[in-house]
């Protein structure tokens, strides 16, 4: 990328932060659990769509196919069931949605074998895009919820940034050429330093009951989560070849892009506060 180009898209990405970060914030601390919950639902169909766009960039009928249409149903259903803070509802909508896919594609089938395809993205973009989010809206309503969301967003953004830029100005080494040619060794080693320091320094402000030496497992381990979700959309618009999921964001791309990394942090957030942390 030229100095110019990178000149334009740091000067977009710093715009758009500067709208959408105390939007975002204002929503998190202010609104309540079920207006939240919904704004994760809308989250989740925009990013499921971007995903389909993704997956089935040689065949776009079925990103609006019944089977699509029945996975974004289920999508919602899965986030209000995080929002009664129900496992059980949520494994049972998993099982629902395979069977309702299945059914769906038996007349289709006789269009062609390609239609068995649309049925595994499907699974496989619910289990990816709804469950992940499900786990910020269980995060969001125990104990400390608001400033645990705060807490995993910095940490995924702090990654975030300190990967980009140092793998920038300092970047040598390539991370995973075949997936991600602009990502590089020294990027994400200074993406785990910035989360480190941002998290450790967020949890001793606003969590300070988290004051244990397991707290920098908890940074390494969701800073490692962080960047395979990151990679895992890098491979998945490789594969589509596709540069980003959309262009709702300036800067960043679209919701997938921007939400990737969260994606993949959020479960591993999740078990360290009601698990490790749960009686710190």
């Amino acid at each position: 990328m030229s100095d110019t180009g990178f000149s334009n898209m740091h000067l977009k990405r710093i715009l758009t932060s500067l709208i959408a970060f105390p939007l975002l914030s204002l929503l998190i601390w202010k609104v309540s659990l079920p207006v939240f919950s919904l704004f994760i639902g809308a989250v989740a169909l925009l990013a499921l769509y971007e995903y389909g766009r993704i997956v089935f960039f040689d065949r776009p009928d079925a990103v609006f196919s019944p089977i699509s249409i029945w996975g974004a149903a289920i999508a919602l259903l899965i986030i209000g069931a995080a929002y009664v803070h129900s496992f059980s509802l949520i494994g049972g909508l998993l099982v629902v949605n395979f069977m309702g896919a299945a059914i769906l594609s038996l007349p289709a089938y006789k269009t062609g074998a390609g239609i068995m395809d649309v049925v595994e993205k499907q699974i496989q973009g619910v289990l990816y895009v709804p469950v992940c989010l499900a786990f910020i809206v269980l995060i969001r309503q125990n104990s400390h919820g608001v400033a645990w969301i705060f807490f995993l967003l910095f940490m995924v953004f702090a990654g975030d940034v300190g990967a980009f830029y140092t793998g920038k100005f300092f970047g040598r080494r390539k991370l995973s050429p075949a997936i991600s040619p602009n990502k590089t060794l020294e990027g994400s080693i200074g993406g785990l330093l910035l989360c480190s320091v941002v998290g450790y320094s967020f949890a001793r402000l606003f969590l300070p009951h988290l004051a244990h030496p397991v707290i920098f497992l908890m940074l390494v381990t969701v800073n490692i989560a962080a960047q395979a979700g990151d990679l895992f959309e890098s491979e998945l618009k490789r594969a589509g070849g596709i540069k980003d999921s959309g262009n709702i964001l300036p800067g960043h791309g679209g919701i997938l892009d921007r939400i990737d990394a969260l994606l993949f942090a959020a479960p591993v957030a999740y078990v360290f506060k009601e698990f490790v942390f749960a009686g710190v």
